[in-house]
């Protein structure tokens, strides 16, 4: 056994050489169909994994006449249930045999039509160097600073919609489905509920250098397959990896699992070479045009999420790579199909990265978050008349979207992503993408009295038949007092309906002056219903952060690290009148009774702490006032 433990270890470490030594078989391969006679000039490419195959399938033959010595007869070594080595060792064998084919996880190549088809609807016919060099120097890396571990690094400008939805999936498994992970989180319950965490240590601490890099890896990779078979509508998953990159690295993961865990052959360290060696084949590697990617890429389609986990597992590496965003980018758009994602679209022309600064479009950040590359935020589809329509998002997601541009009337995000059924956000501001999250799922939940408004708006809402302008007939107002229990006396029913039509604000302002007991929402003090719950947000692009700053003999020195802000967020009911609003005090999220003066500053109606997340956060919640410590959250 200690032998064949050395054989593959040995094996093993050669194939990880850039240069291998030449093999023991002295019979070369016979070449390719069509590939001309005697020494057949080979590129060091194809060199290379020929000769890693060839001295993997030595070291197998090695291992397969040492197995059939140590056992009498093929019946002993199957029936003895002692001869544990010897069919470990046959199912090495059976491995390396596998793996000496010429398709050994390499994938097929594309098209040169569909490589064409694929970079000119990602980049265009104009691209830049500029931009083209922002996506190919972008890996999927974890922080390495404690206090943002949690959190996925930003180099480059341009793939951070491919990074922020990517993370959004990420927290959803680290704090929301930690028991899918195969290995339940530190500190975390194991029969907590499918939607809150309010009994999680790790929660309440806010302790995320508790998370172990077992569980950050395990939720990456769920979460890269989640979206792509999200893209593939949950039918199948495609992993697009690099030629160049060979199939060593893979190879000696995807293969070796099993025996690894029971002989324990290759230590840690072993592995964490395959990092170095992928960096070193990349050297020299610029991705610029179509023919570019149909010479280096590779993909491999998934019908079952086991399949598509394991290949994640085993080339990981080559996410983490500076290749990474990209190379996850083309697995979605490959996993959807390139003619569906341009039927997606509106306007199929333009490219999904957008010039002239490289960001992902809205239509990369829905596809992957909710499975199509529609350009929209808005609910189902807006019909323009004369057959022509704006496609929207049509399904409700697991992680949402709010953004800064809803703030300033550019758009209208929807329901779908404003409510998603995890509360974690992907924001959008003009230039960058970055993540909201809540360790608590009720703060999505409506109270009693939010969800008596709704009843009454979505009733008034039926009978409105102005487009939008808020006012209904005589008729229909009776018809919304009938649904809603709402008993107004007479006095005030004539008063509304004087003009033979009723407006919404109007007869809101009667319902909010009404006694409960007769369907109104009489509240003499505005705070019914107010909300106070904590937010976090997470920037993946480092910045200054006197949070974490360091002492020098100048000062304190802000380091620069990704930046993670918590922000207290205190909600009045949305039918709070104006002049409620300067008596609406903060201090029941300001832990406790403190002095006088401070009470007073906490509640004015307009914080001192202000900046363009607060914003997007009150696109969901409408008059949300926040307050943090430290350096205000960031979203460029």
């Amino acid at each position: 056994m200690a032998d064949h433990e050395e054989d593959l270890r040995t094996a093993l470490r050669m194939s990880m050489q850039n240069s291998p030594p030449e093999p023991k078989r002295s019979k070369p391969r016979d070449g390719p169909a069509g590939a001309p006679t005697g020494l057949p000039e080979e590129s060091s490419e194809v060199k290379t994994r020929r000769l890693q195959r060839e001295l993997m399938a030595t070291a197998a033959e090695k291992r397969m006449l040492d197995a059939k010595k140590a056992s009498p007869s093929p019946s002993s070594v199957s029936g003895s249930a002692g001869s544990s080595g010897s069919g470990l060792a046959a199912k090495v064998v059976r491995k390396d045999k596998e793996l000496s084919l010429e398709e050994v996880n390499l994938g097929k190549g594309l098209s040169e039509e569909d490589a064409k088809q694929l970079f000119s609807m990602v980049f265009g016919a104009e691209v830049t160097k500029g931009i083209l060099a922002q996506w190919s120097n972008q890996g999927i890396r974890f922080s390495p600073d404690p206090e943002t571990s949690m959190g996925l690094v930003q180099h480059e400008g341009g793939p951070c919609g491919v990074l922020a939805a990517i993370q959004a999936f990420v927290l959803k498994y680290l704090l929301f489905c930690p028991a899918e992970l195969g290995k339940v989180v530190p500190n975390m319950h194991h029969d907590m509920g499918s939607r809150t965490l309010s009994n999680s240590p790790c929660v309440a601490s806010n302790n995320f250098a508790s998370l172990t890099e077992d569980a950050k890896a395990r939720a990456l990779i769920r979460s890269m397959g989640e979206i792509l078979f999200l893209c593939g509508s949950n039918k199948r998953a495609v992993i697009a990896t690099l030629s160049v990159i060979g199939d060593d690295t893979e190879r000696s993961k995807d293969s070796l699992d099993d025996e690894v865990s029971e002989l324990k052959l290759v230590d840690n360290a072993l592995f964490s070479d395959r990092n170095n060696v992928i960096t070193k084949s990349l050297e020299g590697l610029s991705i610029e045009s179509a023919a570019d990617l149909h010479k280096v890429l590779r993909v491999n389609t998934y019908t079952t999420r086991e399949s598509a986990f394991k290949r994640l597992q085993a080339v990981i590496p080559v996410f983490q790579s500076r290749m990474g965003a990209l190379l996850f980018l083309i697995s979605a758009l490959l996993s959807r199909g390139l003619d569906l994602v341009q039927a997606d679209r509106d306007d199929p022309s333009l490219p999904l990265v957008t010039a002239p600064f490289g960001h992902a479009s809205q239509e990369i950040v829905n596809l992957l978050l909710c499975g199509q590359a529609v350009p929209n935020v808005f609910d189902g589809k807006m019909d323009l008349g004369g057959g022509m329509s704006l496609k929207g998002v049509s399904r409700t997601v697991e992680v949402g979207f709010l953004t800064l541009l809803e703030s300033l009337n550019f758009c209208k995000v929807g329901q779908y992503l404003k409510c998603p059924k995890w509360p974690i956000w992907v924001v959008g501001s003009e230039s960058h993408y970055t993540v909201l999250f809540s360790l608590d799922t009720t703060v999505q939940d409506e109270n009693e009295l939010e969800g008596r408004e709704s009843q009454i708006r979505k009733a008034f809402d039926a009978q409105d038949q102005s487009g939008g302008g808020g006012f209904i007939s005589v008729e229909g107002f009776h018809q919304v007092l009938k649904e809603t229990n709402v008993e107004l006396p007479t006095e005030k029913v004539d008063l509304l309906c004087s003009t033979g039509f009723i407006v919404w604000s109007e007869f809101w302002q009667v319902i909010l002056d009404l006694d409960k007991s007769l369907g109104g929402l009489k509240d003499s003090t505005g705070l019914m219903g107010k909300k106070v719950f904590d937010l976090y947000h997470f920037n993946g692009i480092a910045k200054s952060d006197l949070n974490g700053s360091q002492i020098s003999s100048g000062g304190e020195t802000p380091v620069q690290r990704p930046r993670l802000t918590k922000l207290r967020v205190s909600v009045p009911p949305r039918w709070t009148p104006e002049e409620y609003m300067t008596d609406v005090a903060v201090s029941s999220g300001s832990g406790g009774n403190e002095s006088g003066g401070k009470a007073t500053e906490i509640a004015k109606p307009e914080p001192s702490q202000h900046a363009p997340l607060v914003d997007c956060i009150r696109t969901r919640w409408p008059r949300a006032v926040c307050n943090w410590i430290g350096y205000p959250p960031s979203i460029v």
